[in-house]
This record gives C-alpha cells, structure tokens and sequence, in this order.
C-alpha cells in the first residue's frame, strides 16, 4: 500500500508539472499572439531591450507613468531609469537568455519556467518532512492556487521569481547548505525593493521556532535594513517616485502631505494604532474572502499551521495595511508573494499530521483542488488577464464577448499595418499594441505620443497606430475603453486636420498615422465612415 501511493505521488507530480508548464504556456503565448498581453509587458520587454543594448534599465514607457509625467505634467523621457520605480536588479539572470531569443514572448516562456521550477523545488522541500503522496499533493496545490495560476498567465512581472528563490532558499536551510542560503536571500532582495517582506518573514520563523535564532535575527536585520537605505538613499538617486507615487498610492493613508518615505509611512503606522487596526480589519468580508481564496488549494491547513502565519504574516500585512483595489486581488502578481510562506508552513503541519492524510481527507483535498481551478478559470475574464478571453465573456449585462476568429481575424490586418513601422520608428500605441513595439528605444502608450530624446529634445512620434476597434468591443461595459474611445477620435481629428500627422492606413478600425504626410485619400474615406459608425454606436 505504502509503495503504491509513493508511485502514485511521483505520477501526480510529473502529471501536474507537465500539465501546468505546457497549458500555461500554450495560454500565455496565445495571449501574447493574439493581442491580449498588455501594457506591463511593453514595460519589461523594453527594460529587457535596453539592458541588452548597455542602457540599463531606461524605459520610456516606465517614464509615462513616473510621478514627473503624471504628477508635474513633464514630457516623458527615452532615458529615464525604471530603478526610480521598482529596484529590480535580478532581471539581470535572465539577460543572456533574452539574448539568445530577444522577443516579449521570451518573458512569457520564462515566467512559466520561473514558476514550474518553483512547484519541482517545492516538491523537493516537502520530501524532507513528508511522504511522496502528501508532498505530491502539496505540489499539486501548487500549481493548481489560484494565486499561483493567475499572475503565471498575466503580463511577464518580476515577482513570478519570488516563490523559486525562497522555496530554493529554504530548501537550502534544511540541508544547511548556507552558502546557497545566504545567495538566494541576496537574490530574493534583488526582485524589487519590497521583496525584502518576504525575506524579512523567513527571518522570524527561525527566530519563533528557535531553529536558527541568530541566523533568523541576521536574516531579519539584512532584509528591513536592505529595504530601508533602498527606499530612503539609493532609489530616490534614480527618480522621485518612491516617496511621491509609490508610497502615497499604496500607503497614503498613513502620511500627510504630498510625499512620504518609507520611514515616515513606518512613523505614521506606529503613531496611530486604530487607523493601523482599522485598515488590518477593513474591508472585513474582502479580507475574509482573501484568506479563504489563498488557503483553499492547501485544503485550507495554513489557517491552523503556525509556521504559515509566521512567514506569509508579514507579506499578507503589507496588503491588509495598504489601500486600493488590487490589494486584495488574489490573480494578480501581489497575492504571489504570500505563496511560499503558506506552503511551507503546511508542509510542516502534516509532518506532525501525517495520519490525518486519509481517504476521506484527500477526497476533500481534491474538491478543494478543482474549486481553485474553477475559480482560477472564471477569474481569467479579469481586464488584467483575458487569458480565456474566447471562452468567457468578459461582460453577461452588457454582453461583452470577443470570439477566438474575430480576434485572429483582427490580428491578421493589424500585422499588415505593424510591417509598415520601421522597426527603429519611434511610436505611440495603443495597450495591446505595445508589447509587440517595445523593441525600441522610443514608444509610448497612447494617447501620449511626445517625449524627450536621447538629444533631450521634445519630439514627436514618428508613427501613431491606434485599435479603435479593440476599444469598441469593450467600451459597452468598461468606461476605460469608452474613455480612451472617444479621446482618440478628438485628438485624431486634431492631428489630421492641423496636418502634424496623415492617415497612412486604416484596416478593420486599426488606423495607422504617420508624421508630416498628406494623408492618403482611401483611408481619409475609411477614417471619416468609420468615425462616423462610432458616434452613432454612442448615440
């Protein structure tokens, strides 16, 4: 019996790892083919490009969102440094391979690797407390967490690293191996300033439980220092958007006045208690709800094992104290930062629980399984994601839905217009565009299309392409595309008719522009009768 279930966790194992890797990756390139991949993946695939050609870590797209542009109205520059905004030196691992195949799809392929790796890594933590069949099932969690699934099919971000370093660096801790230890904490700081949380709550685990107090307190002190002089002296060196977007948009709450360090958000927390409980608690069912949605696929055992309340409590309370939407996102890239502290924690309650794992209970494992995945699946429809953006609907009232050879049929004419671009044109674009453009070193997202050179002079965009008919299908139930629906057709009717830019080509609503040219009399036709077919779709 015992050597039938052992074959059968190694199987599970293998079959879940293949599993995730090759439908996930099915999925996120299909997303990124068929123009679903959106803004965040311009960003880093920019980020990526311009490492590449020695001018680290400078995006202009990074730049349009920097607190220079959206607070003080400056132009956005080709030069700007993203380290002002997120620090993430551990993209540079990856460099060589984005090397070897420079695309944004690279980024995908590597997300859905950094994340299989981290479920294979897993599995090996879990065999030095527990038998193959319970490890095998922890796996499977895993990769079936909606936390896990959701943020693996977005946008490439630097976050899909943090469950690989820290189950590698805990696994290092069992076999006390602490050269490996000590690198793959260095390496969990690197993925961006806020990492060191993650860090910070390994730390307090081997001081809580005793097992390696000093290595825990020196653990504890490298990560809130790390994060400290990163924040306060290094990042302000790069741009102010640490203290005057990042800090005031997620914890402005806690601070008055029109910027805030890290220290004085800390000062703000710690001067008024209630505020800080009144945030822990609020909104309570969302909080509830959070929880639930992150312990479900572990058949909620980190509710009840303390070693996941010692090492997820501290990332899960950089999300209860901040403020926003996307805090209590579970499918998106934050809530992955909460994975590894509540797998491990359940790896060590079922090594003092192993009788617990029978029949009865692994039925129930199961169910709870296939509701992650449920719920993994339904949320996919999120604006964030659209993954499965050809099964769902992403809108029941107003029906909003885009089938899979619609979609293909629109990429097939706006592939004719994308070879018209040079491919060191600068360019604006619209959100789903951009990836696809971002392997240069001037673009912006639309409707911005000015920033400033290398020359440090204002210029405009060469080359304009804009998906109006992407913004129709979704203006019905989403008044973001309504909005960028109707502020394009004012500001192209701006630009063609003072003559800064020509319609050089209109196919299926995408229109295509070019500057200081006469526009060509077809798509003139094809503009004003589409145009025309939009204002009175509002009407």
């Amino acid at each position: 019996m015992l050597f039938k279930l052992q074959k059968s966790g190694i199987r599970l194992l293998i079959g879940a790892a293949i599993a995730f890797f090759v439908l996930n990756l099915i999925l996120g390139l299909h997303r990124y083919y068929s123009f679903y991949a959106t803004f965040d993946q311009g960003i880093f695939n920019q980020v990526f490009w311009n490492n590449l050609h020695g001018r680290f870590f400078q995006s202009s797209l990074s730049s349009s969102l920097s607190t220079n542009v959206v607070h003080s109205g400056e132009i956005p520059e080709v030069y700007y440094h993203r380290l002002g905004q997120h620090f993430t030196p551990a993209l540079l691992l990856w460099l060589p391979i984005y090397a070897l195949f420079p695309s944004p799809a690279t980024l995908t392929i590597l997300q859905v690797t950094f994340v299989t790796a981290a479920g294979l890594v897993l599995y090996v933590l879990a065999r030095q407390y527990l038998t193959p069949a319970i490890a095998a099932m922890i796996t499977a969690s895993f990769y079936a967490a909606n936390a896990v699934l959701g943020p693996t099919q977005s946008n490439f971000h630097d976050i899909s690293q943090i469950p690989l370093f820290v189950f590698g660096l805990l696994l290092a801790m069992e076999k006390r191996w602490w050269w490996l230890f000590w690198l793959l904490a260095l390496l969990t700081l690197a993925v961006r300033e806020d990492s060191g949380i993650v860090l910070f709550g390994v730390g307090f685990y081997l001081i809580a439980s005793r097992r390696y107090s000093r290595i825990g307190l020196a653990v504890c002190a490298l990560s809130f220092g790390y994060m400290l002089v990163l924040t306060n002296a290094i990042m302000p060196l790069f741009s102010q958007d640490i203290s005057r977007r990042f800090m005031l948009e997620r914890f402005g709450q806690y601070a008055d006045g029109s910027e805030a360090s890290t220290l004085d958000i800390i000062w703000g927390m710690v001067s008024n208690p209630w505020r800080l409980v009144v945030e822990l608690f609020t909104p309570f069912f969302g909080t509830i709800k959070y929880l639930i949605g992150q312990w479900l696929p572990l058949a909620f055992v980190p509710a009840v094992a303390p070693a996941s309340w010692a090492i997820a409590g501290f990332p899960l309370l950089k999300l209860f104290l901040g403020q926003g939407q996307s805090v209590l996102a579970i499918n998106i890239r934050y809530a992955m930062t909460v994975v590894p502290g509540l797998f491990y924690g359940a790896i060590l309650w079922w090594s003092r629980h192993p009788r617990k794992f029978k029949p009865a209970f692994r039925r129930f494992w199961v169910i709870c399984i296939c509701l992650s995945l449920f719920f993994s699946f339904t949320s996919s429809t999120s604006s964030l994601n659209r993954s499965f953006y050809f099964l769902l609907p992403d809108s029941f009232n107003p029906w909003v839905y885009v089938s899979l050879p619609q979609q293909w049929h629109h990429v097939r004419q706006m592939r004719s217009l994308l070879a018209q671009i040079p491919a060191n044109a600068s360019v604006a674009a619209t959100t789903y565009i951009v990836p696809h453009l971002s392997s240069r070193r001037e673009i912006l997202r639309w409707p911005m299309f000015q920033l400033r050179n290398d020359a440090r002079e204002v210029i405009e965009m060469e080359y304009v392409i804009v998906d109006l008919w992407q913004l129709q299908q979704y203006q019905a139930a989403f008044e973001e595309e309504r909005q960028l629906l109707q502020t394009s057709i004012t500001i192209i009717d701006q630009l063609t008719n003072n003559q800064q830019y020509g319609i050089l080509d209109l196919q299926d609503g995408v229109i295509l522009m070019q500057r200081g040219i006469a526009s060509q009399p077809y798509a003139i036709t094809a503009w004003l009768t589409l145009r025309q077919q939009i204002l009175k779709s509002k009407v």
